[in-house]
């Protein structure tokens, strides 16, 4: 089972989009990690992200450190991720690809996962750009030997599973954007790993309690209809660096 680090804007999107694959790998024995890239270390959502991780096996939290594009708190007097140079926020991950070497990069989609949050959609673009210049020794050498991931996948929501999701995202004014089908590439059912994928959502308690985050939207819902939504998880294969064996020029 190949290494897979997972990177994510906020607390809890690795648990909601990704955490049935994270308990799967680890469960095989593969190293795991996530790196989030808004909120401080010392916020009030890094000990939930702390448990959240520890249940899933993926290791101490990794903070890019950058404040939320729509709560302040997050990490007060530091710069929003959708502000910060880009350069700059690329090359802090490429410091952790580098840092863990992962077979797998896993990332939000570049609709920003179903609700369109700018964070998202910011860390979807400089994930593209860092698992492209880990592997480039020239670019970003103080963030250690070049590492380059074998595979980039965004989790994403094909339209015809949204499903129930759709109405509840809905009921609290948020909106929905899903991919076509033929997006997909990958669809995982995570149904073995379900109770660790929810009991790593419900770590994150601060938000089960809240009305409009995904979690406490799911924590209100029957067993049955909460399972159906967490049990499968969608993917886009992206290949990073040079193809091997493609051709040497472009052709109209």
């Amino acid at each position: 089972m190949p290494s897979l680090l997972a990177v994510f804007g906020h607390p809890d999107d690795e648990s909601l989009l990704a955490g049935g694959v994270l308990a799967q790998h680890h469960a095989a024995g593969a190293r795991t990690a996530v790196v989030t890239a808004t909120w401080a270390p010392d916020s009030r959502r890094a000990p939930e992200l702390a448990d959240a991780l520890a249940v899933l096996g993926a290791g101490a939290p990794r903070l890019l450190g950058y404040n939320d594009a729509r709560n302040a708190e997050a990490a007060p007097g530091r710069p929003r991720l959708v502000d910060a140079p880009v350069d700059e926020a690329v090359g802090r991950l490429v410091a952790h690809i580098r840092d863990f070497r992962p077979d797998i990069v896993v990332t939000h989609d570049a609709l920003g996962q179903l609700t369109g949050h700018p964070d998202h959609v910011r860390t979807h673009q400089i994930t593209l750009l860092a698992v492209e210049a880990a592997g480039l020794a020239h670019l970003h050498p103080e963030a250690g030997p070049p590492w380059q991931p074998a595979a980039l996948y965004t989790a994403t929501h094909p339209e015809s599973g949204v499903g129930m999701l759709g109405p509840l995202l809905e009921g609290v004014g948020k909106k929905v954007l899903a991919v076509p089908d033929s997006y997909v590439t990958t669809s995982v059912d995570v149904t073995p790993w379900a109770d660790v994928k929810w009991a790593a959502i419900l770590a994150h308690r601060g938000e089960v309690a809240r009305e409009r985050p995904l979690p406490g939207i799911l924590a209100r819902l029957p067993e049955d209809d909460r399972a159906q939504i967490i049990s499968t998880e969608h993917f886009t294969r992206l290949s990073p660096g040079p193809t091997k064996g493609a051709p040497d020029r472009l052709t109209a």
